[in-house]
């Protein structure tokens, strides 16, 4: 029996557009919007878009009890079955590829294809060393030092240092008015989440997208998933850990191209 028929939706969902499944999974310390937002109405353009906000984001209540990959992961499944969505791709960015992959171990005979951004299996010191950071600051409610944290790991070499100092406070403002509740439990995740098991156990269509001057998750952990996923594709952006702000059509692109290869 699958584990869909245990989970009750509960978390803030929204559907958009018409056509093949395809569920998103965001990262850590943002929500569905702030990960998907600049790419939302192309997908949906051609795709029956379902996507959940985690606990403390959206419109979803933040959670007094830590945050598990399994729960996300049901969520995700349980939105698309109020949907009334059968069969469906998983796109996860950071910490929603672990989510996406979950997804697709534990809803076999649901999941058609995984597109996995920025992602990773498990944590390597960089990235438990950064999560323990943002933690903690995102613990403290001071949104602008956790905009200045945010900003110096995961934009890019090139976007960071090509940005005039008017931008800069423009973009730090933006991104510290984006600042979700939940950023810390969120984030605590990111620090604990292990999927290595799963990997061989995943056997739909795969694509991973590196971005290739990424701080925060390394290309290694990208390449790692690539590597261990049985027939995974790797395709490359010279990006740091926002694809959406940096190559947002060059991110839609890769995406689209290979969901359109294997439609739910």
């Amino acid at each position: 029996m699958s584990p869909r028929n245990l989970t009750a939706p509960t978390f803030a969902r929204t559907r958009l557009g018409s056509g093949p499944g395809l569920l998103l999974a965001h990262g850590a310390g943002s929500s569905l919007a702030g990960t998907y937002g600049p790419v939302l109405e192309a997908l949906a353009a051609r795709n029956t878009v379902v996507g959940i906000d985690y606990p403390g984001s959206g419109e979803t209540p933040r959670s007094t009890t830590p945050l598990s990959v399994d729960d996300l992961a049901d969520q995700l499944v349980a939105a698309a079955d109020a949907e009334g969505v059968d069969r469906f791709a998983v796109s996860g960015y950071s910490l929603g590829g672990p989510v996406a992959i979950r997804a697709a171990t534990r809803h076999p005979e649901r999941v058609t294809a995984l597109v996995l951004t920025a992602a990773f299996p498990h944590r390597d010191n960089r990235l438990a060393l950064a999560s323990s950071i943002q933690s903690k600051i995102a613990a403290t409610g001071d949104r602008e030092l956790l905009a200045e944290f945010q900003l110096m790991v995961a934009l890019g070499t090139q976007a960071l240092e090509s940005m005039p100092a008017e931008q800069l406070q423009q973009t730090l403002g933006y991104v510290a008015a984006g600042t979700v509740d939940g950023s810390a439990e969120q984030t605590d995740l990111v620090g604990q989440v292990d999927v290595r098991d799963d990997l061989a156990g995943v056997t739909v269509p795969t694509l991973v997208i590196s971005t290739t001057d990424d701080r925060l998750v390394s290309s290694a952990l990208h390449r790692r998933l690539a590597e261990t996923i049985p027939g995974a594709q790797l395709a490359e952006i010279a990006t740091g850990h926002l694809p959406m702000l940096e190559r947002t059509e060059e991110w839609l692109q890769l995406m689209t191209d290979f969901l359109d290869k294997h439609p739910a």
